[in-house]
């Protein structure tokens, strides 16, 4: 028998039992589809990151009285008990920071909802208070009117810069500059319209009003507030020196003794990534031991399936020897099927990971990254699932007499 003989024999069998395949298949293609849908997602939220990281802006940094929420895993309640940033600290860090690492401080307070004459946004606007460095810090560009000055913050006016989702809701056919809107009974005039920067980690980025931190502070009190500082070092370069320095002064501002730890936090783009990857890795590992375990018990229901297929077809294998098939022709035909029913299974895994990872991208908002690496290992570790566990039904094929399997009722 040559080769292209065996195969139409092995497609010939289990296309003969195409429920019992199915099943056996399906088994495995839960095992391979759950890591293959879990990488997915992972792949596509870690470029979303990376992508997203231009919140923070270019060779920009944050100090914070807490770690970064969205990314951080272990327990936070440890820091609650720290110090608050107040607004004095922060102008004393800005001062002592000078000119050439541009700070900036902010404030968020979210969920609110903005109202112009007879028109209102929905109440997921949210109200930020900073100063004149936001828009460089976070790489955000004017579109029309001018950025909040130092004056503005000073004097705590009653001016606001818009989004452009803000706006765009507001403003629909008209120039927002000059008006005065209504945001939780405060009244605010309009001088800018930032430009559209998109959404980031499946959320919009414009959906905000900048107003001066001194402003938002007066309104909702300083008590219980503390405030976020973003640093930007002029160059990639400068940046670790920058960051240094920055701890530096805040341990300064903070009157901290050198034997204190820091109590607060320095957040930068790579921390972040750094963060979602532990989280990440966990979550492969989990859904590694699943599949694991899973395909293992696919594999015992492969070397079930074939033993009961070896007892069905015993004549079979009789009259195969009878006119001469040997040893190893049975031995690689059953052996075959055994792979056959794991690569299928394993291909049909894939493919399900695909379409579940497409399914994550439209919830997460994020671009589709296939994991070639984990696709490829999927596979692999299937076909050698088929081996191991249809070595031993094939041997018991290929080992049979074929005299007392002529005589087998």
């Amino acid at each position: 028998m040559n080769f292209s003989e065996t195969l139409r024999l092995v497609f010939a069998a289990l296309s003969a039992n195409k429920l019992r395949s199915a099943l056996t298949m399906l088994g495995i293609s839960v095992g391979v589809f759950s890591v293959i849908g879990v990488m997915t997602v992972i792949n596509g939220l870690r470029a979303q990151i990376e992508s997203g990281m231009s919140t923070l802006g270019a060779n920009t940094f944050q100090i914070d009285k807490l770690p970064t929420g969205q990314f951080f895993s272990g327990d936070r309640s440890r820091f609650y008990n720290r110090r608050n940033i107040d607004l004095a600290q922060a102008n004393r860090f800005k001062e002592l920071m000078g000119t050439d690492n541009p700070v900036c401080l902010q404030i968020r307070r979210g969920g609110m909802t903005a109202a112009y004459l007879d028109r209102k946004t929905n109440p997921n606007i949210s109200l930020v208070g900073t100063d004149e460095n936001y828009l460089a810090s976070l790489s955000f560009d004017l579109a029309a009117g001018r950025n909040l000055d130092p004056g503005d913050v000073e004097l705590g006016r009653p001016v606001c810069v818009l989004g452009a989702d803000a706006a765009s809701s507001l403003f629909p056919n008209e120039s927002p500059l000059g008006h005065d809107i209504r945001l939780d009974g405060q009244n605010y005039i309009v001088i800018g319209v930032l430009a559209a920067k998109g959404a980031a980690f499946g959320a919009s980025q414009d959906n905000f009003l900048l107003t001066p931190i001194t402003r938002w502070l007066e309104i909702y009190s300083r008590a219980g507030r503390t405030i976020r500082i973003g640093i930007q070092a002029p160059t990639a370069i400068a940046l670790y020196a920058a960051e240094d320095q920055a701890i530096g002064n805040m341990r300064l501002v903070r009157g901290l003794k050198p034997e204190d730890a820091n109590d607060f936090e320095v957040s930068t783009n790579d921390s972040i990534i750094a963060a979602f990857d532990q989280i990440a890795g966990d979550v492969a590992i989990g859904a590694f031991v699943i599949s694991i375990i899973a395909l293992v018990a696919s594999g015992v229901g492969v070397m079930n399936i074939k033993l009961v297929s070896v007892t069905e077809r015993t004549r079979e294998i009789g009259i195969r020897k009878s006119i001469g098939a040997r040893k190893r022709n049975i031995l690689v035909q059953f052996l075959l099927e055994a792979v056959a029913l794991s690569l299928f299974g394993g291909l049909a895994g894939v493919a399900a990971g695909v379409i579940g990872g497409d399914l994550g991208a439209l919830v997460f908002h994020y671009e589709v990254i296939f994991p070639w690496f984990w696709a490829t290992m999927g596979v692999l570790v299937c076909g050698l699932i088929g081996v191991s566990f249809g070595f031993y039904p094939a041997l018991k094929a290929a080992s049979l007499d074929p005299i007392e399997a002529l005589r087998y009722e």
